[in-house]
């Protein structure tokens, strides 16, 4: 009689299980990060869209409003890197696009690697200095590399890190030539890209693309601006040597991104076998050639008219080739905005020029009247300057002491809000403040000195293209989840974009990242 309970137990427990197990796992994961979605743009827009894109994606999708960034400063690459690691640049070593080579006291870029040539460019390419493994990369270890995982973006630092160490192909838009390129880190460029290329790629056709408002201009009422104009028209074609990097830089490189994922459905198996696939693409909503909103206010709100169409497009396209209900679309933003113009003199707000290279000259006389001669800022790149750690050490000084005499100097200057140390960093007091700055520092890639600027600043460079206006205020970016049983939500309160590659592990039925701590949303389906 135990025994026979005992196994009436098992089968119903067993029973039990299976009754309870989740939705099967999607066939198709599709990744959809758009460089520089805003929420709050998103939603005033709103009256512009059609049915099928936004509006859809409010109705069908589980929606996170406000999507933040565990770490301070978020660009492209950060952004993607951490989205798709579930871990911040501190641990994922990837702190910006480009920071200080320390041995060569050099900017470089980080997916720079001379080791690996490029496919239809000269770039020298690979995910080499992403230290931890993405979710692509566990996907391709749990299928044995049967999973095929494609990246296509307009930008070439977004495609390798979502492809990650170990996918099949990373492609983007050549700024010189409107060709796909790619790497040969990878060892896959299918045929149907460099066919792509040399019939239909975007060389062929600029000359007959012309951007003018998509609806009538009086539509277009929510961003206002000091700039007197009434509308616009654009033919990147007259740009010359500029109009690849001119049409990057405006809505219809999102078309182009549909175009060759199509071609990726049309002539590959992706998405069509039990086995789960990945593809991640990357939508730009910057903007319009790297100018001002106030410069180009009519062209932003004609940017998310033309996005709210390219992810209708898109839809449609996974809908046919796929079946939504087989696929599992994400979608985010990269969490930042590029610097706006400094405000107009008449609104008499608050600010001043902060020049780094004068403060690192005057930090250096100020370390050598207290040390004795030498070189002790070694360099100075975006905020940080680097000390000399061999000249601290052959004089016998203690590196923590110097800092913290450097960062008290530093607050001296106008326009300083607060400088943080490495030391401090990494084994000071914490603060809800301080974690965010340490989860965007990278001992070995970051500088011995953080300077953190008031805002309505400009940090001027010695480059003036490249000189900014701090700003800190808020910029709340989506998260929505739509397809493979989602279940629609709307959810107001904020979270953080580390959730996102547990999430799509827990529903994938794989290991999450290797340096992924956040836990998965559990629920969305």
């Amino acid at each position: 009689m135990k025994g026979l309970i005992t196994s009436i137990i098992t089968v119903l427990t067993f029973t039990g299980l299976q009754a309870q197990s989740g939705p099967p796992t999607p066939k198709l994961i599709v990744g959809l990060t758009i460089d520089q979605l805003r929420t709050d743009y998103l939603e005033a827009f709103s009256t512009l869209y059609g049915d099928k894109g936004f509006k859809r994606l409010w109705k069908e999708g589980r929606v996170f409003r406000n999507a933040e960034f565990p770490f301070i400063a978020p660009d492209r690459s950060s952004a993607v890197a951490a989205i798709y690691t579930g871990t911040t640049p501190s641990v994922n070593g990837v702190i910006a696009d480009n920071w200080l080579d320390i041995s060569t006291l050099r900017p470089k870029s980080s997916v720079d690697d001379l080791a690996y040539m490029g496919n239809y460019t000269d770039e020298n390419t690979s995910p080499s200095q992403l230290l931890t493994s993405t979710v692509s990369d566990e996907l391709k270890i749990a299928t044995q590399g049967k999973a095929l995982v494609y990246a296509i973006s307009p930008f070439r630092e977004t495609a390798i890190f979502a492809a990650g160490h170990a996918g099949n192909g990373a492609f983007w838009l050549n700024e010189n030539t409107g060709k796909w390129a790619g790497t040969t880190y990878y060892n896959d460029f299918p045929w149907w890209v460099s066919q792509y290329n040399d019939r239909k790629a975007l060389d062929f056709r600029i000359a007959n693309i012309t951007w003018t408002p998509a609806l009538p201009i009086d539509n277009y009422k929510y961003l206002t601006t000091e700039w007197p104009k009434e509308t616009f028209k654009y033919s990147f074609d007259d740009a010359k040597k500029n109009k690849y990097r001119k049409l990057i830089a405006s809505p219809f490189i999102n078309d182009e991104v549909n175009t060759l994922a199509e071609e990726f459905f049309n002539a590959s198996t992706i998405g069509r076998d039990d086995i789960t696939d990945l593809l991640s693409l990357t939508y730009y909503a910057g903007n319009y050639d790297h100018k001002s909103t106030q410069e180009c206010a009519i062209e932003m709100q004609d940017t998310y008219v033309r996005l709210d169409r390219s992810i209708a497009n898109l839809l449609d396209m996974l809908d046919r080739k796929i079946g939504l209900q087989n696929v599992l679309l994400f979608i985010t933003s990269t969490g930042y905005t590029e610097p706006e113009a400094p405000d107009l003199n008449k609104y008499k707000i608050p600010g001043g020029e902060f020049y780094l290279n004068r403060c690192s000259a005057l930090l250096n006389m100020f370390l050598m009247a207290t040390y004795g001669e030498g070189q002790y800022v070694e360099s100075f790149y975006n905020q940080q300057i680097y000390l000399n750690h061999k000249l601290i050490e052959k004089k016998l000084l203690n590196l923590s002491d110097v800092q913290e005499k450097a960062a008290d100097f530093l607050m001296q200057f106008s326009g300083v809000n607060e400088v943080y140390s490495s030391h401090r960093l990494l084994l000071g007091a914490w603060t809800p403040d301080i974690h965010k700055i340490r989860n965007s520092f990278n001992r070995k890639r970051s500088g011995d000195l953080l300077i953190d600027v008031l805002p309505g600043w400009t940090i001027v460079q010695e480059h003036p293209s490249e000189s900014r206006v701090v700003r800190t205020a808020d910029i709340p970016a989506p998260l929505i989840f739509l397809g493979a049983s989602v279940k629609p939500e709307m959810i107001n309160l904020p979270t953080t974009i580390d959730h996102i590659a547990p999430t799509l592990s827990h529903i994938m039925r794989i290991r999450a990242p290797n340096a992924c701590s956040a836990s998965p949303f559990t629920d969305i389906r």
